[in-house]
């Protein structure tokens, strides 16, 4: 299947994941997510520096400006079916609007250009 007008942008600066008690003041995360184990933070590298906060995996983020629709088929299957095929892990959180894509920082110029090409 082929997905045209995905339109994929890569944000400028590294994000990082973060496992915390209790989301801190003052972060403005790209997402927060209440887990048994804790609350995951995803948000820039930059405020997590600021804040302190530990992290081990560093992603670019990379958005699919189309506009989507979270009862969609098979759009997540083929990002995810395209960048499994070259050896990239990919992290989908998807919005009302737009499906979010976070990859290996290092992998992230070529994890565009696949998905440039779909």
């Amino acid at each position: 299947m082929a997905w045209h007008d995905l339109h994929p942008a890569r944000h400028p600066e590294p994000y990082v994941f973060t496992q915390v008690t209790e989301v801190p003041p003052g972060a403005t995360s790209f997402a927060v997510i209440h887990e048994d184990e804790g609350v995951t933070l995803i948000l820039t590298q930059h405020q997590a520096d600021q804040l302190g906060l530990d992290y081990q995996y560093r992603a670019a983020r990379i958005t699919l400006t189309i506009n989507s629709d979270l009862a969609a088929i098979g759009l997540t299957a083929e990002v995810s079916r395209v960048l499994a095929a070259a050896g990239i892990s990919c992290n989908v959180i998807a919005g009302l609007a737009h499906d979010h894509m976070f990859v290996d920082l290092d992998r992230g110029p070529e994890a565009l250009t696949l998905l440039e090409r779909l």
